[in-house]
């Protein structure tokens, strides 16, 4: 089982960075593709973006394409969603999730075995 604990969300105006982290238990956590997503009010959790267990592939939504990067640490069992020229249309919940290699497409959130709690993103106009 793997516990993910997520944070770096906050209050920033647009064209802002923020960087988030989302820190993993256990000792297995370089066996798990790794995924972030976001939900706004009123609306479904989304896709935004996913790395492989080695950090060697990377997949973002179009909408983050080009502003977000995704990387990992598996030493430091830690994925991060680097965000730069943030958008109020960003604002959301975000949340990371491990895969441990459920069949399905990568942007489903039903693929996805574990959640952190999420962490709360706002930009301002």
């Amino acid at each position: 089982q793997v516990q993910l604990v997520e944070s770096g969300g906050g209050l920033v105006q647009a064209g802002g960075s923020l960087r988030l982290s989302c820190a993993a238990s256990g000792r297995t956590f370089s066996n798990y593709r790794m995924g972030w997503f976001r939900q706004a009010p009123g609306k479904e959790r989304e896709f935004v973006s996913r790395i492989s267990s080695s950090g060697g592939t990377t997949y973002y939504a179009d909408s983050v394409k080009g502003r977000f990067t995704i990387s990992r640490d598996n030493a430091k069992n830690t994925v991060y969603l680097q965000m730069n020229s943030l958008k109020p249309e960003d604002t959301a919940v975000y949340y990371c999730a491990a895969d441990r290699g459920t069949s399905g497409s990568f942007t489903s959130p039903r693929v996805y075995d574990y959640w952190g709690q999420g962490t709360q993103v706002t930009v301002s106009s």
